[in-house]
């Protein structure tokens, strides 16, 4: 998930704001900005294959023993979860 850029706390600043980005005077800033984009791209493409790669390299015994503390971790949780 994307984290959104800071809106104004105050409401008149916030109705300003909202003004000037109905009128074309500001635009919101893109959450990309300032970053890499050949280093975003690469950050995606190890995400993307990541996961996969990993179950491949994995035995049906290392899988099950995975599968079997996240249960534990799951099931011992003292709160009452969602």
């Amino acid at each position: 998930m994307t984290k959104q850029p800071p809106r104004p706390r105050d409401v008149n600043q916030l109705a300003k704001h909202i003004a000037d980005l109905a009128t074309g005077d500001a635009t919101d800033p893109s959450p990309d900005d300032g970053k890499n984009p050949a280093a975003v791209e690469l950050g995606r493409l190890g995400g993307l294959k990541g996961g996969k790669a990993r179950a491949a390299n994995l035995s049906d015994e290392q899988r099950s023993e995975i599968a079997s503390k996240a249960a534990r971790a799951r099931w011992n949780r003292e709160s009452g979860g969602n």
